[in-house]
């Protein structure tokens, strides 16, 4: 069976795994989710686990993306370096079994001064153009614990940017001396938007963060702690992110609470967005290298 004749695709990450069963005319037949990522993955069970989703999707070519192909995952896929498009990826493919499994190789940009690499994100990149959901020049947002941010040139990766702020709001509710304040959901209020605010001027974000501290303790508490803390952070997020647009709307991926929150922000900054299906954006990538094959 060749991929012309449909195929298995997977999104393997951290902690989730996704994989869809594509016809030969692009159509999903099947589907499964679960949180069997890396994290509940031990190093020797990863051929296993590709040959139970075949057990349940047939006897499919298999392309997967993601976290799987870092050097904690299956094998490690080496980078591509940008600027990267389509046949980039395709030409970088990591073969465990030659033509019949693969994993996607993730994006590194290198330099002194900007290293950074993605895993994942490239397919939703080069889906999205395919797709028509964002122009081939456009700048991409994948809010999360490391929030991407992608400059698109001519459909291609070029330049990108990680911003670790869901990982940072994590560690402040959780292991700071903000913790006990910040007890609360994250909404978009005025809170949220004060800290936007602040965040995308040129406040120190360190001195703003400790002065959540100091007004609590002055009690001259006028916001909520976790929503002006996660709108600092984002808005400062935000301010670095469009440091590589070029105008236009920015597109969002990812998860839609998140993606809410930095369309707020963004609202707040004076830009417009996008929402970007993610699932779509993958499974349209996916095929765009399948087509390669």
């Amino acid at each position: 069976m060749t991929w012309r004749d449909g195929y298995i695709a997977v999104d393997w990450g951290t902690t989730n795994r996704r994989a869809y069963l594509v016809a030969a005319d692009g159509r999903v037949e099947d589907r499964l989710s679960d949180r069997r990522g890396l994290l509940s993955t031990p190093p020797d069970a990863f051929a296993r686990e590709a040959a139970a989703m075949r057990e349940r999707f047939g006897d499919r070519p298999m392309l997967l993306a993601g976290m799987v192909g870092s050097n904690r995952g299956w094998r490690e896929a080496p980078y591509a370096d940008a600027p990267a498009g389509a046949a980039e990826l395709a030409a970088s493919i990591l073969w465990i079994e030659p033509g019949r499994t693969g994993i996607v190789p993730g994006v590194a940009q290198r330099g002194p001064g900007d290293a950074d690499v993605m895993r994942g994100e490239e397919v939703q990149v080069i889906g999205a153009v395919a797709a028509g959901s964002i122009p081939a020049d456009a700048l991409m947002c994948h809010p999360g614990t490391h929030t991407k941010w992608i400059l698109v040139d001519q459909g291609r990766i070029g330049r990108f940017r990680t911003m670790m702020t869901g990982e940072m709001f994590g560690l402040l509710k959780t292991h700071s001396i903000l913790s006990e304040q910040m007890r609360g959901e994250v909404v978009d209020d005025a809170s949220f938007r004060r800290g936007v605010g602040d965040g995308l001027g040129e406040a120190s974000l360190l001195s703003r963060l400790f002065g959540i501290r100091a007004r609590h303790v002055l009690g001259e508490d006028r916001d909520d702690a976790a929503g002006y803390a996660s709108g600092l952070l984002i808005g400062s997020d935000v301010r670095a992110g469009l440091a590589l647009h070029r105008g236009g709307p920015i597109a969002l991926v990812g998860d839609p609470g998140l993606c809410a929150l930095y369309g707020a922000a963004l609202a707040v900054a004076g830009r417009e967005t996008i929402v970007v299906d993610g699932a779509a954006a993958f499974l349209a990538g996916i095929r765009v290298l399948t087509e390669m094959l």
